[in-house]
Parts: C-alpha cells; sequence; structure tokens
C-alpha cells in the first residue's frame, strides 16, 4: 500500500500540489489532469523522486523522506521519454547497471537479464545499441530496466504519448500483463478502460476518485469548460 498524508509541494514558492490524502490499494490506477495539473508531481513523490514540501508519502512502512533508496527499489518508474532513462550505450550493459548497483551475484544478473529481454523478444538486441533501437524497442529497453529491479510498483508517466499505433498497442499489453501494481499518468485514455480507480488532477488538487467509467466522462466534462 501506498499512503499520501496531508501532502503539498512547491517549486519556486508556487505550490503545485495540495492537501492531498489518498491510501493507494488497488492494482491498476490511472491518473489523469491536464498539463500543469499537478499529475506529474504526484506520481514522481510515490517512489521518492520528490520529496514532499509538507506531509508525508509512505510506501508500506517506509517514508519517502528517510527510506529513499529502498522505496526506490520497491516503486519503478518508467519516464515518458526512454532516452531520459536508457544510461548505458549496450542493450546489456543497461540492463545490468542497476543489478550491480544491488550487489547481486552474477549468475542472478544474467538470470534477470535473460528472462527479461526474451518476455519481450529483445534477445537478438542484447549487444546492440542502446539509442539505435527504434522508438518502441527504447520503450520496451526501459521498462525492462525497471522490471529487472522486481518492484512492487511500476509508475508510467506517459508511456505511449511518443508512439505510433502499432507500438502503442505492444505497451498497452505489456502493462495489462505486468503482475506489479500500476499507476500510469496518461492522456491515453482508452488506455485506462480495464483500470480499477482514476484520479483526476486539476489546479493541483484531485477533483474525482472513481472507476474509469465515472471519472474519464468526468475529466471530458471538465475539458470541455
Amino acid at each position: 500500500m501506498i499512503e499520501l498524508r496531508d501532502v503539498s509541494h512547491a517549486y519556486d514558492g508556487k505550490t503545485v500540489l495540495q492537501g492531498v490524502n489518498l491510501t493507494l490499494t488497488e492494482r491498476r490506477i490511472g491518473v489523469i489532469g491536464s498539463n500543469g495539473s499537478g499529475k506529474s508531481t504526484f506520481v514522481r513523490l510515490l517512489n521518492g523522486l520528490l520529496l514532499p514540501s509538507q506531509g508525508q508519502v509512505l510506501v508500506g512502512s517506509l517514508n519517502t523522506r528517510e527510506k529513499a533508496k529502498e522505496v526506490r527499489r520497491r516503486v519503478g518508474f518508467v519516464f515518458q521519454n526512454p532516452d531520459n532513462q536508457i544510461v548505458f550505450p549496450v542493450v546489456e550493459e543497461d540492463l545490468a547497471f542497476g543489478l550491480k548497483n544491488l550487489k547481486l551475484p552474477p549468475a542472478e544478473i544474467e538470470s534477470r537479464i535473460t528472462e527479461v529481454l526474451a518476455r519481450y523478444d529483445l534477445q537478438a538486441f542484447r549487444q546492440h545499441s542502446s539509442h539505435l533501437l527504434s522508438g518502441g524497442q527504447k520503450q520496451l529497453l526501459a521498462i525492462s530496466g525497471v522490471l529487472v529491479m522486481q518492484p512492487a510498483y511500476v509508475v508510467f508517466d506517459e508511456p505511449t504519448t511518443l508512439l505510433d499505433l502499432r507500438n502503442r498497442n505492444r505497451i498497452v499489453q505489456v502493462i495489462r500483463e505486468l503482475p506489479q501494481t500500476v499507476i500510469a499518468v496518461t492522456h491515453d485514455l482508452d488506455l485506462l478502460s480495464d483500470f480499477e480507480r482514476v484520479l483526476v488532477f486539476d489546479g493541483g488538487r484531485i477533483v474525482k476518485d472513481a472507476p474509469p467509467h465515472e471519472a474519464v466522462p468526468f475529466y471530458r466534462e471538465l475539458m470541455a469548460r
């Protein structure tokens, strides 16, 4: 469970998120809102990429302010642009980076890399240049780099925005098949059709918290005003 207690956040004195109190227990949670509504700040608070200006974010019993490193092991984060996430020039090296930081045995590192490459049909690209992959392959590599760490939660920030329709559909299928809890910021409202819960942000506040069949029509109406 992830819990936010009276969480607010400000940049340079400007409040962008205010008074959020939530407990997140569902397996599929969507986050929607206009640009600047506070949704991206919200999800960055969930794994300690940002620390709240006020309040507490708890992942299980771990406070992000005190246990950020442990929290990031539990809550993986997939950025909108995979080029911002892919660090090493070769696919295998990129996947091994986080695992080596955990000081895992070489056999365990090898096993995890082999498994995730097979899962997403990337075996042939193991020694390939990371940054010469196609857009869809880069997104799969970015997701794979999170999954090899075996987090309990995976946060996605606009996972389909930069993709063509074929790759968008592939990533949607990947998200649907993940055993982990997924929290996804998206403008792709169709992605949310089988989600359990959707949070609608506006002006730094949650203005609707409901299943998608209620939250998405509310958001469409809000954006039409």
